[in-house]
């Protein structure tokens, strides 16, 4: 008898309970291999990387298409058991009726969760004024619920990350898409004790997702000791696996030598992982 698989809904529920209580890691896979075995791990739910998935096409972070995109959350769904949260960028869309019509697709790849981020990707006004930023998390909110599927909306306040790490305008921002409908709120780049607890008070009781890309910060203890709720890398693993390759390639190109390829995973253990039932 072939084994069962969860279906979108029995994801949508898991993903769902994981944000009620606790604290969980829901680490990102950049394609289909990577999120196979990161299930394999036993992590609860995963989530897809903008950045990650875009170096794998070649592309910078924010240059893939919007078809592409959605075809690989469509990947991901597929290739896993695990409820999977979309990284969506801004929508890609500049105004809320775009947001919503994005965002609506990208509800029909199956995935448990999507988030919306204020950034504009113009450096010279890096994130959308207040209210047009919470209108397109209400144009989201309006089009995951016009689907009845239950996709978890997330609403990203990006100021740490374009520079204007202002604590007090980033708590402004979450409050607003809370109230616009969002189900958990994400602040990339804050990173203190005093910042994660102050943007877990001002939320509360909505939950928050923490981004951790880099070692030498607070343990997973301490996190869940400040009220988190999910914790994330972003990129990080993607990075990780490019580092190694780099080192390796540059040490054969430049050097004649193979002492790069020390550590590599095993063609055995890699066949064994994907040779399913």
């Amino acid at each position: 008898m072939p084994p069962q698989h969860p279906s979108v809904a029995d994801k949508r529920r898991a993903f769902r309970e994981l944000h009620v209580s606790g604290c969980f890691l829901i680490p990102n896979p950049w394609d289909v291999g990577s999120a196979r075995f990161l299930q394999s791990l036993g992590f609860k739910a995963l989530a897809s990387t903008s950045s990650g998935f875009a170096w794998s096409q070649a592309r910078c972070d924010g240059g893939v298409s919007r078809d592409r995109v959605l075809a690989h959350f469509r990947d991901l769904v597929t290739a896993t058991d695990l409820p999977v949260n979309a990284d969506f960028e801004s929508g890609f869309a500049a105004d809320a009726h775009g947001v919503g019509e994005s965002v609506r697709l990208a509800v029909e790849t199956g995935v448990a969760g999507l988030s919306i981020e204020d950034s504009t990707g113009n450096a010279a006004k890096p994130l959308f004024d207040l209210k047009s930023a919470a209108q397109r998390i209400r144009a989201a909110r309006r089009a995951i619920d016009e689907t009845g599927g239950g996709t978890l909306l997330i609403g990203r306040a990006e100021c740490f990350l374009v520079g204007q790490p202002d604590l007090n305008m980033t708590i402004e921002r979450l409050q607003a898409y809370a109230e616009a409908g969002a189900d958990c709120l994400y602040a990339p780049g804050i990173r203190t004790v005093e910042e994660i607890a102050a943007v877990v008070e001002a939320v509360n009781p909505k939950p928050v997702n923490l981004l951790v890309s880099a070692p030498g910060g607070l343990s997973l203890e301490q996190i869940a000791a400040l009220g988190v709720r999910r914790v994330s890398v972003g990129g990080a693993l993607a990075r990780a696996a490019w580092g190694a390759f780099m080192r390796a390639a540059r040490s054969i190109a430049n050097l004649g030598s193979f002492e790069g390829l020390a550590g590599a995973a095993s063609g055995a253990e890699l066949d064994d992982l994907f040779r399913g039932p």
